[in-house]
């Protein structure tokens, strides 16, 4: 008996080269497909912290403080619960929440805003949001990979604000414009009050 052939060999050596030329022409395409995937989760975590800080401000009157390093402080120790004082003013020490990892939630009523706060989608690499509030006004900043997105605001790199490893390059924010800090919003509205 006899083996049939399908392909002779330079028919497979011409397919082999047309399927590698696919796939080169590909990778590029399923890489920048990727990217685009991850800032579209920046845009919608962006997003939910604003609705979020919103509800929160709507219920309280106040944003939560920022810690130094750009998280919410919003969360409590193991086993802490706010009190009220003599005065009956509510009394917690909140610490920083992790990105990722802890809730974003009402200290006083329990009500939960976020089950999970988002957490950057590099963050092994690094890279986190940054969240800055002064109780009164809230900026909340991202790195975006793709430097042509719309979002991207060169008022925010020049800023250079870190969002962990990277530079951040959009923002959303109440009460203040982006491009100035939280700092000269303050003052501008001390000055209007004067």
């Amino acid at each position: 008996m006899s083996k049939l052939k399908i392909f002779s060999k330079s028919e497979r050596i011409s397919l082999i080269v047309i399927f590698s030329i696919l796939v080169i022409v590909s990778i590029p395409n399923f890489i920048a497909s990727l990217r685009r995937a991850r800032d579209q989760v920046r845009r919608d975590d962006l997003g939910s912290l604003e609705h979020s800080l919103d509800e929160y401000y709507a219920e309280l009157g106040i944003f939560p403080p920022s810690s130094p390093d750009g998280r919410i402080m919003d969360c409590l120790k193991p086993g802490d619960k706010p009190y009220k004082d003599k005065k009956g003013q509510w009394v917690f020490d909140p610490i920083p929440c992790d990105w990722g990892k802890d809730a974003f939630v009402n200290l006083i009523n329990g009500k939960v805003y976020m089950t999970v706060l988002p957490r950057e989608p590099y963050w092994q690499k690094g890279v986190s949001y940054l969240y800055l509030s002064d109780g009164a006004r809230f900026q909340v900043f991202a790195a975006m990979e793709g430097k042509s997105e719309p979002e991207v605001d060169v008022k925010i790199i020049a800023k250079n604000l870190y969002c962990g490893s990277s530079v951040c390059n959009v923002g959303r924010s109440y009460g203040c414009d982006i491009p100035k800090t939280l700092k000269q919003c303050e003052e501008e509205a001390a000055l209007l009050k004067k």
